[in-house]
């Protein structure tokens, strides 16, 4: 497939419209040449495939994480016009607004050290993990609502966090125009039990710390909270879980059948399956969408919380006392109306990204006053063996719609992950290099080996070298809770 593209730079490349019929823009797709050879063949038919969907806006486009999924590769951005275009919940995907959440501490590596196998035991009690795993909040179906249409609001106003933590959220915590009316009964059964749970996969809670070797950027390290040599911070991943899932999987039916027959829209992959934005089934599904959005948004925002009261219980200091603040919460399996320019004409767009990351740029209006000048912090996360990124979004991001990456991306399936390593085997390794993991399982473990992974480095490098986001710091595992 790579004699197909056309190199634009180092690490921009694209497939034309000629490449496939019914392409309706190019597709292009950012890395390395060494990290496109590592992607799944699929990965440049499935992003050829979101070129030929109805309203697209300059390209199709692939990030340097990419790899196989559903519909959308994992790392697809797609910008629809709002009157001509659709949405699909494949370019979402089905745990909608996973996301990445930072905290940072006023403590070092060595401070914590001493206390790192009780922090994440404890913290393995405190945020349930794994499949099917159950939080400790019990809800109503009615105050559950409220979550869906509150999102982490819900959680200040009982208590589950801080006010400052809005204004450190993608959204400020809540996008509006949710609507649980929309929601079938099935999804609220799957979500009600999992708000402040960790889920599986490649949902993870890691402590970490920032070596003064692995700052790239001290001055927006510090506007970032980052001051201390080998200071300790928290990252965690997780999104919608069962909620989500199953708000995708409702809509998915519903476009199924009315895309062709009563829109006319005919697609190369049924994954791809879409309905025009402003048709009655693409607005009922964009508010359900926002109420997934919402769940997730309140699910870290319990964790946080739950981190908080484990810190403070195993160091005995207060969570303030200890400068717990959040650096920031972005989400990467969204569709949101945004204004960019297009041709040098502001256009209001529906960006899709699936398995990447919002990055706006310094003075962008949506970003809190903290960051207006600095750029979005965006968090990438790595694997549980190597490390993860904080970067910030770059003025020269508007070349795809201030999006940027959202991890490493698997160069491996799951299932050849468990046949390849033993998690057991792996978790003893990983102590002995000073990483203490805690899991709800062993062959989940072993899906989540380093080596069933991109380089985070490279891809990180290739971001910044493409001009769609900045390395600011880089961060080395402590200790890792697995799902």
């Amino acid at each position: 497939m790579l004699e197909a593209l056309r190199k634009i730079s180092d690490v921009v490349w694209e497939l034309p419209v000629t490449h496939k019929a019914g392409m309706r823009v190019p597709a292009r797709i950012y890395g390395t040449e060494k990290l496109l050879q590592e992607m799944d063949e699929a990965v440049f038919d499935q992003i050829s495939n979101v070129a030929t969907l109805p309203g697209l806006v300059k390209h199709a486009i692939c990030m340097p994480d990419g790899h196989f999924g559903y519909g959308f590769p994992i790392g697809g951005v797609a910008a629809m016009d709002t009157e001509e275009g659709v949405i699909s919940p494949g370019g979402i995907g089905f745990d909608i607004n996973c996301g990445m959440r930072l905290l940072t501490t006023n403590l070092t590596a060595g401070e914590v050290e001493p206390y790192l196998k009780s922090l994440v035991d404890l913290l393995f009690g405190r945020v349930p993990a794994g499949v099917g795993s159950r939080g400790s909040l019990s809800l109503s179906r009615t105050e559950f609502r409220r979550v869906l249409e509150e999102g982490a609001h819900w959680c200040i106003e009982n208590e589950l966090g801080r006010p400052e933590d809005l204004a450190r959220t993608e959204e400020h915590g809540r996008i509006a125009g949710a609507d649980p009316s929309l929601v079938s009964e099935k999804a609220i059964d799957r979500g009600i039990h999992q708000v402040g749970t960790l889920g599986s996969g490649n949902h993870y809670l890691e402590i970490q710390a920032a070596r003064p070797a692995d700052v790239y950027d001290p001055e927006l390290a510090r506007a970032f909270g980052i001051t201390l040599p080998n200071q300790v911070v928290i990252m965690f991943h997780c999104g919608s879980r069962g909620f989500g899932y199953q708000v995708a999987s409702d809509y998915l039916k519903v476009f199924l059948k009315v895309m062709e027959a009563s829109y006319g829209i005919k697609i190369l992959d049924r994954e791809l399956a879409s309905a025009p934005f402003r048709s009655p089934e693409g607005q009922d599904y964009f508010a359900a969408m926002k109420c997934a959005m919402n769940m997730s948004f309140a699910n870290r925002q319990v964790i946080l919380h739950r981190i908080r009261e484990v810190f403070a219980d195993v160091l005995g200091r207060s969570a303030e006392d200890l400068e717990m603040h959040m650096v920031y919460d972005v989400a990467h399996n969204t569709a949101k109306l945004e204004r960019h320019l297009v041709d040098g004409t502001p256009r209001e767009l529906l960006v899709h990204r699936k398995g990447a990351t919002r990055a706006f740029g310094p003075g962008a209006e949506d970003l809190p006053a903290a960051y207006r000048e600095t750029g979005q912090p965006v968090i990438i996360g790595g694997s549980m063996e190597t490390g993860s990124y904080l970067l910030a979004g770059v003025s020269s991001g508007d070349q795809a719609f201030f999006s940027t990456a959202h991890g490493s991306g698997r160069t491996m399936s799951r299932t050849k992950a468990r046949r390849t390593w033993r998690g057991r085997e792996l978790w003893r390794e990983m102590e002995e290099r000073g990483i203490y993991v805690r899991t709800a399982s062993w062959a989940g473990l072993a899906e989540e080996a380093g080596a069933a992974y991109k380089d985070i480095d490279e891809v990180v490098e290739a971001t910044e070298m493409a001009g769609i986001s900045k390395r600011v710091v880089r961060f080395t595992p402590l200790g890792n809770i697995k799902g």
